[in-house]
C-alpha cells in the first residue's frame, strides 16, 4: 500500500488555506495538515494541526518534520522575506520534496515592492532545489469582504483607493482549487508560474454589476490612498508593507498603468471548470452586502 503523501497546509484559518483545506482532503493519496499559530482559532479544523508560528523560528523544523509538500503562504510584512528565507532553508533539511507558494500580482518586471518581496522569495524557493510551482493571483474578490481591518463596502456605498483604475479580479476559490491540482500532482505543475485573474473591472464597474446582482442600488466612492494608510495603520497592520500599499494605490488613483487588468485564459486547463465571477461572488455573498 503506498504511502500517502503529508501535506502542510500554510494560512489554514485564512481565505485561500481554508478552501484549499477541504479539497484536498477529498484527494486519497494526500495526508493534509494544517498550520497553525492560534490553537484556539484553529479549532474548527477538521484536519491534523500542528503549531507553526512565523515569528518563531523554533517552531520551524518540529512543524516540518515528516512533510512532504508545503503550501506556503506569508504574513503581510516585510518579515516574509526573513521569515521564507528561514522557512525553505528548515524545509530543505526535513527533505520537503515540494513547495506551491502563494505569492501576489505582476510579470517579472513589477515596480510594485510588495508584489517584487513575493518574486524574492519565488527566487529563493527556486535556489534551493525544492520542486515549486508558483502562484500570482491578482486581486482577491474576497478582499471586498474586508481587507487591513475594513470593510469596502457599507450599505451599498463602496469605497476604496484607487480611483478609477481597471483591476483584474480572482476567487480565492479559485487559487485554492489550483493549488490542490498543484500539490496532488507536482511533477505535472513543477517549475510552473500561474498567473491568475480573469476578469477586469473597475469599481464603477463592479457597483454596477452589484446592482444588477443584488437588486439595490450600489455606487462607488473613490478615497484618497491617504485615508487608507492611516486607516490600516491604526488597525495595526504593519508599516513597511502597507506603505508599499499606499504607493499603489496612489499610483492607481493618478492614472499610472502598472498592468493590473491583464487577465488569464488557464483555469479551464487547469482546473476543468471556468472561473468564478465577479456576479457569481455578489451572489454568494448576498447577505454580506445586501442593505
Amino acid at each position: 500500500m503506498a504511502t500517502k503523501a503529508r501535506v502542510l497546509v500554510m494560512g489554514a484559518t485564512g481565505q485561500v488555506g481554508g478552501a484549499l483545506l477541504p479539497l484536498l482532503s477529498e484527494k486519497s493519496d494526500v495526508e493534509v495538515i494544517a498550520a497553525v499559530r492560534n490553537q484556539a482559532k484553529a479549532a474548527h479544523l477538521s484536519v491534523p494541526t500542528v503549531h507553526l508560528d512565523l515569528d518563531d523560528f523554533t517552531t520551524f523544523a518540529p512543524a516540518l518534520r515528516g512533510i512532504d509538500r508545503i503550501f506556503m503562504a506569508t504574513g503581510y510584512t516585510v518579515d516574509m522575506l526573513r521569515q521564507s528565507k528561514d522557512l525553505v532553508n528548515c524545509a530543505k533539511r526535513a527533505g520537503v520534496q515540494q513547495i506551491v507558494h502563494l505569492g501576489a500580482c505582476g510579470d517579472n518586471d513589477t515596480r510594485v515592492p510588495h508584489y517584487g518581496w513575493h518574486q524574492f522569495i519565488e527566487r529563493y524557493i527556486e535556489w534551493s532545489g525544492i520542486t515549486f510551482t508558483h502562484l500570482r493571483p491578482e486581486i482577491f474578490m474576497q478582499n471586498l469582504l474586508g481587507y487591513g481591518g475594513e470593510s469596502y463596502v457599507k450599505q451599498g456605498v463602496i469605497k476604496h483607493y484607487v480611483g478609477a483604475a481597471k483591476l483584474s479580479w480572482v476567487d480565492c476559490g479559485d487559487v485554492a482549487a489550483v493549488a490542490a491540482e498543484c500539490l496532488a500532482d507536482p511533477a505535472k505543475h513543477a517549475g510552473m508560474t500561474y498567473r491568475m485573474g480573469y476578469e477586469a473591472k473597475t469599481y464603477y464597474d463592479l457597483a454596477q454589476t452589484f446592482t444588477e446582482v443584488l437588486g439595490q442600488r450600489f455606487t462607488y466612492e473613490p478615497q484618497s490612498p491617504a485615508e487608507f494608510l492611516r486607516n490600516v495603520l491604526a488597525a495595526g497592520a504593519e508599516p513597511a508593507y502597507m506603505k508599499c500599499v499606499f504607493d499603489s494605490y496612489t499610483d492607481f488613483t493618478n492614472g499610472v498603468d502598472i498592468g493590473a487588468d491583464e487577465v488569464f485564459d488557464n483555469l479551464p486547463s487547469l482546473i476543468g471548470r471556468n472561473p468564478s465571477t465577479l456576479a457569481d461572488f455578489a451572489n454568494k455573498h448576498a447577505e454580506r452586502f445586501r442593505y
